[in-house]
Protein backbone atom coordinates (compact mmCIF):
# COMPACT_ATOMS: atom_id res chain seq x y z
CA UNK A 1 0.00 0.00 0.00
CA UNK A 2 1.07 3.58 -0.61
CA UNK A 3 2.72 5.53 2.16
CA UNK A 4 0.00 8.18 1.90
CA UNK A 5 -1.99 6.98 4.90
CA UNK A 6 1.15 7.00 7.04
CA UNK A 7 2.04 10.48 5.81
CA UNK A 8 -1.46 11.56 6.76
CA UNK A 9 -1.06 10.02 10.22
CA UNK A 10 2.34 11.70 10.64
CA UNK A 11 0.72 15.00 9.69
CA UNK A 12 -2.01 14.53 12.28
CA UNK A 13 0.54 13.74 14.98
CA UNK A 14 2.59 16.78 14.04
CA UNK A 15 -0.54 18.95 14.15
CA UNK A 16 -1.08 17.93 17.76
CA UNK A 17 0.65 20.37 20.11
CA UNK A 18 3.31 17.83 21.18
CA UNK A 19 4.59 17.50 17.61
CA UNK A 20 5.92 14.75 15.34
CA UNK A 21 8.23 16.43 12.80
CA UNK A 22 9.11 14.99 9.41
CA UNK A 23 12.64 13.85 8.58
CA UNK A 24 14.47 13.97 5.26
CA UNK A 25 14.93 10.19 5.45
CA UNK A 26 11.29 9.40 6.19
CA UNK A 27 12.26 7.73 9.46
CA UNK A 28 9.00 8.83 11.09
CA UNK A 29 7.06 6.88 8.43
CA UNK A 30 9.10 3.74 9.12
CA UNK A 31 8.32 4.10 12.82
CA UNK A 32 4.59 4.43 12.17
CA UNK A 33 4.62 1.40 9.85
CA UNK A 34 6.23 -0.57 12.66
CA UNK A 35 3.32 0.30 14.97
CA UNK A 36 0.15 0.75 12.86
CA UNK A 37 -1.49 -1.24 10.10
CA UNK A 38 -2.86 0.95 7.29
CA UNK A 39 -6.41 0.44 8.61
CA UNK A 40 -5.36 1.43 12.12
CA UNK A 41 -3.53 4.51 10.82
CA UNK A 42 -6.66 5.58 8.96
CA UNK A 43 -8.88 5.06 12.01
CA UNK A 44 -6.48 6.97 14.28
CA UNK A 45 -6.83 10.02 12.04
CA UNK A 46 -10.59 10.03 12.71
CA UNK A 47 -10.21 10.16 16.48
CA UNK A 48 -9.98 13.14 18.80
CA UNK A 49 -8.20 14.05 22.01
CA UNK A 50 -11.60 14.19 23.71
CA UNK A 51 -12.71 10.68 24.75
CA UNK A 52 -15.65 9.32 22.75
CA UNK A 53 -17.60 6.07 22.66
CA UNK A 54 -17.61 3.94 19.52
CA UNK A 55 -21.19 5.09 18.92
CA UNK A 56 -20.15 8.74 19.06
CA UNK A 57 -17.21 8.15 16.74
CA UNK A 58 -19.40 6.30 14.23
CA UNK A 59 -22.01 9.05 14.25
CA UNK A 60 -19.45 11.83 13.83
CA UNK A 61 -17.34 10.16 11.13
CA UNK A 62 -19.91 8.07 9.25
CA UNK A 63 -17.94 4.89 9.95
CA UNK A 64 -19.97 1.67 10.36
CA UNK A 65 -20.64 1.00 14.02
CA UNK A 66 -20.43 -2.76 13.62
CA UNK A 67 -17.04 -3.98 14.80
CA UNK A 68 -15.77 -0.45 15.51
CA UNK A 69 -15.44 -0.91 19.27
CA UNK A 70 -13.49 -4.14 18.73
CA UNK A 71 -11.10 -2.40 16.32
CA UNK A 72 -10.55 0.44 18.75
CA UNK A 73 -9.94 -1.93 21.65
CA UNK A 74 -7.40 -3.82 19.53
CA UNK A 75 -5.60 -0.53 18.86
CA UNK A 76 -5.60 0.18 22.58
CA UNK A 77 -4.09 -3.23 23.25
CA UNK A 78 -1.34 -2.42 20.73
CA UNK A 79 -0.53 0.81 22.54
CA UNK A 80 -1.80 3.08 19.75
CA UNK A 81 -4.64 4.91 21.50
CA UNK A 82 -6.10 5.30 24.98
CA UNK A 83 -9.20 3.48 26.24
CA UNK A 84 -11.03 4.30 29.46
CA UNK A 85 -13.82 2.20 30.91
CA UNK A 86 -16.32 4.38 32.78
CA UNK A 87 -19.23 2.56 34.32
CA UNK A 88 -19.18 -0.13 31.67
CA UNK A 89 -18.98 2.31 28.75
CA UNK A 90 -15.70 2.38 26.84
CA UNK A 91 -14.29 5.71 25.70
CA UNK A 92 -11.48 6.09 23.18
CA UNK A 93 -9.13 8.96 22.33
CA UNK A 94 -6.02 9.58 20.29
CA UNK A 95 -2.74 10.28 22.07
CA UNK A 96 0.36 12.15 20.89
CA UNK A 97 3.68 10.54 20.07
CA UNK A 98 5.15 11.69 23.43
CA UNK A 99 3.86 11.41 26.09
CA UNK A 100 1.68 8.66 24.59
CA UNK A 101 2.30 6.24 21.73
CA UNK A 102 6.03 5.91 22.34
CA UNK A 103 5.61 5.04 26.02
CA UNK A 104 2.75 2.66 25.19
CA UNK A 105 5.12 0.52 23.06
CA UNK A 106 6.79 -0.86 26.19
CA UNK A 107 5.79 -4.48 25.46
CA UNK A 108 6.52 -4.28 21.73
CA UNK A 109 9.93 -2.63 22.01
CA UNK A 110 12.73 -4.67 20.41
CA UNK A 111 16.25 -3.76 19.34
CA UNK A 112 15.27 -2.69 15.82
CA UNK A 113 12.44 -0.48 17.00
CA UNK A 114 14.64 0.92 19.79
CA UNK A 115 17.25 1.94 17.22
CA UNK A 116 14.65 3.77 15.12
CA UNK A 117 13.29 5.60 18.16
CA UNK A 118 16.78 6.58 19.27
CA UNK A 119 17.60 8.02 15.85
CA UNK A 120 14.29 9.83 15.71
CA UNK A 121 14.77 11.31 19.19
CA UNK A 122 17.76 13.24 17.91
CA UNK A 123 15.45 14.83 15.32
CA UNK A 124 12.14 15.41 17.09
CA UNK A 125 13.82 16.36 20.35
CA UNK A 126 14.96 19.65 18.86
CA UNK A 127 11.35 20.62 18.07
CA UNK A 128 9.88 19.07 21.20
CA UNK A 129 12.16 21.05 23.50
CA UNK A 130 12.07 24.32 21.58
CA UNK A 131 8.64 25.41 22.77
CA UNK A 132 6.90 25.86 26.13
CA UNK A 133 5.32 25.13 28.41
CA UNK A 134 7.90 22.80 29.87
CA UNK A 135 7.02 19.14 29.40
CA UNK A 136 7.82 17.81 32.87
CA UNK A 137 7.60 19.11 36.41
CA UNK A 138 10.22 18.01 38.93
CA UNK A 139 8.69 16.71 42.16
CA UNK A 140 11.32 17.23 44.86
CA UNK A 141 11.94 14.74 47.61
CA UNK A 142 9.28 15.94 50.00
CA UNK A 143 11.20 15.34 53.23
CA UNK A 144 13.83 17.81 52.05
CA UNK A 145 11.38 20.71 51.74
CA UNK A 146 12.08 22.51 54.99
CA UNK A 147 9.58 24.19 57.26
CA UNK A 148 8.64 27.63 56.05
CA UNK A 149 8.92 26.63 52.38
CA UNK A 150 5.29 25.95 51.57
CA UNK A 151 5.13 23.49 48.68
CA UNK A 152 2.21 23.72 46.31
CA UNK A 153 0.10 20.55 45.83
CA UNK A 154 1.64 19.62 42.47
CA UNK A 155 5.10 19.82 44.09
CA UNK A 156 4.28 17.16 46.68
CA UNK A 157 4.52 13.44 46.05
CA UNK A 158 2.10 12.85 48.91
CA UNK A 159 -0.57 15.00 47.21
CA UNK A 160 -0.15 13.23 43.87
CA UNK A 161 -0.65 9.86 45.55
CA UNK A 162 -3.58 11.00 47.67
CA UNK A 163 -5.26 12.49 44.60
CA UNK A 164 -5.16 9.15 42.76
CA UNK A 165 -7.48 6.16 43.19
CA UNK A 166 -5.63 3.58 41.05
CA UNK A 167 -1.95 2.71 40.85
CA UNK A 168 0.22 0.73 38.45
CA UNK A 169 3.96 0.21 38.12
CA UNK A 170 5.65 -0.57 34.82
CA UNK A 171 9.12 -0.83 33.36
CA UNK A 172 10.78 2.42 32.34
CA UNK A 173 10.59 2.60 28.53
CA UNK A 174 13.72 4.77 28.33
CA UNK A 175 15.82 2.35 30.39
CA UNK A 176 14.49 -0.59 28.40
CA UNK A 177 15.31 1.10 25.09
CA UNK A 178 18.84 1.97 26.14
CA UNK A 179 19.43 -1.58 27.41
CA UNK A 180 18.35 -2.97 24.02
CA UNK A 181 20.87 -0.62 22.41
CA UNK A 182 23.63 -1.80 24.72
CA UNK A 183 23.68 1.38 26.82
CA UNK A 184 21.64 0.28 29.81
CA UNK A 185 22.36 1.26 33.40
CA UNK A 186 22.08 -0.50 36.74
CA UNK A 187 19.23 1.66 38.04
CA UNK A 188 15.93 -0.13 38.90
CA UNK A 189 13.77 -0.84 35.85
CA UNK A 190 10.23 -1.26 37.20
CA UNK A 191 9.71 2.24 38.60
CA UNK A 192 7.33 3.98 36.20
CA UNK A 193 4.14 4.79 38.14
CA UNK A 194 0.70 5.15 36.58
CA UNK A 195 -1.92 7.15 38.50
CA UNK A 196 -5.66 6.83 37.85
CA UNK A 197 -8.45 9.16 39.02
CA UNK A 198 -10.93 6.28 39.41
CA UNK A 199 -10.71 2.89 41.17
CA UNK A 200 -9.85 -0.13 39.01
CA UNK A 201 -8.56 1.81 36.02
CA UNK A 202 -5.50 -0.40 35.52
CA UNK A 203 -7.09 -3.83 35.78
CA UNK A 204 -6.69 -5.83 32.54
CA UNK A 205 -4.25 -3.20 31.29
CA UNK A 206 -2.56 -4.47 28.10
CA UNK A 207 0.66 -2.51 28.55
CA UNK A 208 2.22 -5.04 30.89
CA UNK A 209 2.11 -2.99 34.08
CA UNK A 210 1.38 -4.41 37.51
CA UNK A 211 -1.52 -3.11 39.59
CA UNK A 212 -0.30 -2.02 43.01
CA UNK A 213 -1.67 -0.37 46.14
CA UNK A 214 -1.02 3.20 47.29
CA UNK A 215 1.37 1.85 49.93
CA UNK A 216 3.29 -0.08 47.28
CA UNK A 217 3.45 3.09 45.16
CA UNK A 218 5.02 4.91 48.10
CA UNK A 219 7.59 2.12 48.37
CA UNK A 220 8.42 2.43 44.64
CA UNK A 221 9.08 6.13 45.17
CA UNK A 222 11.17 5.49 48.27
CA UNK A 223 13.34 2.95 46.48
CA UNK A 224 13.66 5.28 43.51
CA UNK A 225 14.94 8.05 45.77
CA UNK A 226 17.36 5.61 47.36
CA UNK A 227 18.61 4.61 43.90
CA UNK A 228 19.16 8.23 42.89
CA UNK A 229 16.24 8.64 40.48
CA UNK A 230 14.48 11.95 39.85
CA UNK A 231 10.69 12.17 40.25
CA UNK A 232 9.14 13.73 37.13
CA UNK A 233 5.46 14.23 36.32
CA UNK A 234 3.44 16.24 33.81
CA UNK A 235 3.87 20.00 34.02
CA UNK A 236 0.30 20.80 35.04
CA UNK A 237 -1.41 21.76 38.28
CA UNK A 238 -4.14 19.10 38.12
CA UNK A 239 -4.78 15.77 36.44
CA UNK A 240 -1.43 14.02 36.87
CA UNK A 241 -1.48 10.48 35.54
CA UNK A 242 2.12 9.35 35.97
CA UNK A 243 5.28 9.77 38.00
CA UNK A 244 8.45 8.82 36.14
CA UNK A 245 11.59 8.02 38.12
CA UNK A 246 14.45 9.04 35.91
CA UNK A 247 18.21 8.74 35.47
CA UNK A 248 20.41 11.11 33.52
CA UNK A 249 21.88 8.39 31.30
CA UNK A 250 18.68 6.87 29.87
CA UNK A 251 15.73 9.23 30.41
CA UNK A 252 14.98 11.18 27.26
CA UNK A 253 14.25 14.37 29.20
CA UNK A 254 17.26 14.35 31.56
CA UNK A 255 19.59 12.95 28.91
CA UNK A 256 18.67 15.85 26.64
CA UNK A 257 19.74 18.30 29.36
CA UNK A 258 23.07 16.49 29.60
CA UNK A 259 23.42 16.73 25.82
CA UNK A 260 23.08 20.51 25.98
CA UNK A 261 19.50 20.78 24.71
CA UNK A 262 17.07 23.20 26.39
CA UNK A 263 15.83 22.24 29.84
CA UNK A 264 12.23 21.05 29.50
CA UNK A 265 11.66 20.57 33.23
CA UNK A 266 9.94 23.01 35.55
CA UNK A 267 10.96 23.33 39.19
CA UNK A 268 10.60 25.92 41.92
CA UNK A 269 13.63 24.73 43.87
CA UNK A 270 17.39 24.51 43.63
CA UNK A 271 20.04 22.94 45.85
CA UNK A 272 22.58 24.99 47.77
CA UNK A 273 25.83 23.78 49.37
CA UNK A 274 27.29 25.42 52.46
CA UNK A 275 31.02 25.58 51.63
CA UNK A 276 31.94 25.76 55.30
CA UNK A 277 30.09 22.53 56.10
CA UNK A 278 31.01 20.65 52.89
CA UNK A 279 33.48 17.81 53.52
CA UNK A 280 34.27 17.43 49.79
CA UNK A 281 33.35 13.74 49.85
CA UNK A 282 32.03 13.91 46.27
CA UNK A 283 28.92 11.79 46.83
CA UNK A 284 26.62 14.50 45.45
CA UNK A 285 28.64 14.79 42.25
CA UNK A 286 29.59 11.19 41.65
CA UNK A 287 26.51 9.29 42.84
CA UNK A 288 23.45 11.52 43.10
CA UNK A 289 23.18 14.41 40.62
CA UNK A 290 21.64 13.24 37.34
CA UNK A 291 22.13 16.42 35.32
CA UNK A 292 25.74 17.48 36.12
CA UNK A 293 24.74 20.47 38.23
CA UNK A 294 27.40 19.84 40.92
CA UNK A 295 30.78 21.51 40.36
CA UNK A 296 34.03 20.64 42.12
CA UNK A 297 36.11 23.44 43.61
CA UNK A 298 39.05 23.69 45.99
CA UNK A 299 38.20 21.37 48.88
CA UNK A 300 34.47 21.97 48.42
CA UNK A 301 31.61 21.60 45.96
CA UNK A 302 29.03 24.03 44.65
CA UNK A 303 25.76 23.93 42.72
CA UNK A 304 25.28 25.47 39.30
CA UNK A 305 21.97 27.14 40.13
CA UNK A 306 20.98 27.68 36.51
CA UNK A 307 21.40 23.97 35.75
CA UNK A 308 19.99 22.51 38.98
CA UNK A 309 16.45 21.09 38.72
CA UNK A 310 15.78 20.99 42.46
CA UNK A 311 15.11 17.27 42.80
CA UNK A 312 16.70 16.98 46.26
CA UNK A 313 18.68 13.80 45.55
CA UNK A 314 21.96 15.37 46.61
CA UNK A 315 20.46 16.55 49.89
CA UNK A 316 19.38 13.14 51.14
CA UNK A 317 22.83 11.51 51.19
CA UNK A 318 25.10 14.39 52.20
CA UNK A 319 27.00 13.00 55.23
CA UNK A 320 27.83 16.46 56.56
CA UNK A 321 24.31 17.84 55.95
CA UNK A 322 25.86 20.67 53.97
CA UNK A 323 23.18 20.75 51.25
CA UNK A 324 19.66 22.09 51.42
CA UNK A 325 16.80 22.73 49.02
CA UNK A 326 15.98 26.41 48.52
CA UNK A 327 12.73 27.72 47.09
CA UNK A 328 13.25 30.10 44.19
CA UNK A 329 12.20 33.71 44.52
CA UNK A 330 8.55 34.23 43.52
CA UNK A 331 9.49 36.09 40.34
CA UNK A 332 11.44 33.01 39.22
CA UNK A 333 8.46 30.67 39.59
CA UNK A 334 6.83 29.34 36.44
CA UNK A 335 3.26 28.35 37.26
CA UNK A 336 2.23 25.24 35.28
CA UNK A 337 -0.91 25.30 33.12
CA UNK A 338 -4.08 24.37 35.01
CA UNK A 339 -4.52 20.98 33.33
CA UNK A 340 -3.72 19.01 30.17
CA UNK A 341 -6.16 21.00 28.04
CA UNK A 342 -4.54 24.27 29.10
CA UNK A 343 -1.07 22.82 28.47
CA UNK A 344 -2.05 21.70 24.97
CA UNK A 345 -3.60 25.07 24.15
CA UNK A 346 -0.48 26.98 25.22
CA UNK A 347 1.89 24.60 23.42
CA UNK A 348 -0.21 24.92 20.26
CA UNK A 349 -0.11 28.71 20.54
CA UNK A 350 3.65 28.73 20.86
CA UNK A 351 4.12 26.27 18.00
CA UNK A 352 1.59 28.06 15.83
CA UNK A 353 -0.49 24.95 15.07
CA UNK A 354 -4.26 24.67 14.82
CA UNK A 355 -5.37 21.37 16.34
CA UNK A 356 -9.04 22.32 16.70
CA UNK A 357 -10.08 19.48 14.38
CA UNK A 358 -8.71 16.97 16.92
CA UNK A 359 -9.96 18.48 20.20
Amino acid sequence: MSDEIYKKLAGVLDTLPNGFPATDSGLEIKILKNIFTPEEADLFCDLRLTPETAEEIAKRTGRPLKGLAQKLTAMYERGEILQVDLGGAKYFRMVPWVVGIYEFQIRRMDAGFAQMCEEYMMHWGAQFMMYGPQVMHVVPIEEEITAGQEALPYEQVSHLLEDAKSFMVNDCICRKEQALLGHGCAKPLQVCLGLGPLPGMFHDNPLGGRVITKEEAREVLRKSEEAGLVHLTSNVQNGHFFICNCCGCCCGVLRSINMGLPNVTNSNYYAEIDPEACSACGICLEERCQIKAIEEGDNTYSVNRERCIGCGLCVTTCPSEAIRLVRKAPEKHVVPPKDEDAWLAERARQRGVDYSAYK
